[in-house]
């Protein structure tokens, strides 16, 4: 397991500070503000720790981004008891920094029940992860012309792997259709515990997903002229998985307008079972200025 790995498991294993109230603190690696998924996976998991169901477990989630998080201090997580019902649980979530609300997040937990089934398949002209290329061993290929900021950004260390489908998207001003896949692995053993793992995949959904929404224009988010942010962000858990293989995240963006960009994604196992899907949208403007 990397060092980034146990981090991560580090960091959801939030503190309990009174009833109904939890605190998260964010990996000290430099980033000017607390990324998205981290702040959803952490609330999930302070709403998780107050369902006394064992057999509830999340299927839906809502969340708004209200201001950016700030990386160098904690976040306080006030969780709601909304409802406690027979099949559905309902949990609200404020995160709050410097006396302010930041980030909202409302969760339904369902007790397990049987029912007919059926699920959109999974592409079949997608590689294989073992015939692809890691970002980071993308950005050591000499024939591949990725900018700079791109290559900075693909050399951090995290605690999951990346591997793209849709390279030319990243070394192309030419527009393309808005729509990419990339292969999920994290680095290291999650641990068999389903609310965990619930958590770990809210945190990668927030990857590579609105910058879907660029790439019908030619930009991605790496252009310094754009200001882009997340703005809301909901996910539906299908299946239970164990996270021990890659995972195809599937993405498409179906609208862009008034500096709004909309990204769907589904997330598969590698063998073809969907796990999750996963909605967003995000601002996406062009900057008065670019930042340097």
């Amino acid at each position: 397991m990397t060092d980034v790995m146990r981090e991560l498991l580090s960091i959801l294993d939030l503190e309990r500070l009174e009833h109904n109230l939890y605190r998260g603190r964010s990996p000290q690696v430099g980033w000017q503000r607390v990324f998205g998924g981290q702040v959803i996976s952490q609330s999930l998991v302070a709403a998780q720790r107050t369902v006394d169901a064992e057999d509830k477990h999340v299927h839906s989630l809502h969340c708004y981004f209200m201001l950016p998080g700030d990386p160098s201090v904690p976040i306080i997580y006030n969780v709601d008891r909304i409802r406690d019902g027979g099949a559905f649980t309902t949990r609200r979530v404020v995160a709050i920094q410097h006396g302010k609300a930041i980030f909202t997040l409302a969760a339904s937990f369902h007790r397990d029940e049987e029912g007919v089934e059926h699920q959109m398949p999974m592409s079949l002209d997608v590689p294989p992860p073992e015939e692809l290329k890691t970002q980071i061993e993308l950005i050591n290929d000499s024939k591949l012309e990725i900018p700079e900021a791109i290559r900075r950004f693909w050399a951090r260390e995290r605690p999951l792997e990346v591997k793209p489908v849709n390279v030319e998207h990243y070394t192309t001003r030419d527009p393309l259709p808005p729509r990419q896949s990339v292969w999920l692995r994290m680095t290291g053993d999650v641990p068999d515990d389903r609310a965990l793992q619930s958590a770990i995949l809210a945190y990668l959904s927030d990857m590579t997903l609105l910058d879907t929404a660029n790439f019908a224009h030619g930009r991605t988010g790496f252009d310094a002229r754009l200001q882009m942010a997340s703005l809301d962000h909901a996910m539906w858990f299908h299946r239970q998985h164990k996270l021990d293989d890659w995972l195809l995240y599937s993405q498409d963006s179906p609208n862009m307008i008034g500096s709004r960009g909309f990204s769907r994604g589904l997330l598969y196992a590698r063998d073809g079972l969907l796990i999750a899907s996963v909605a967003q949208e995000g601002l996406i403007r062009e900057r008065a200025k670019p930042t340097k």
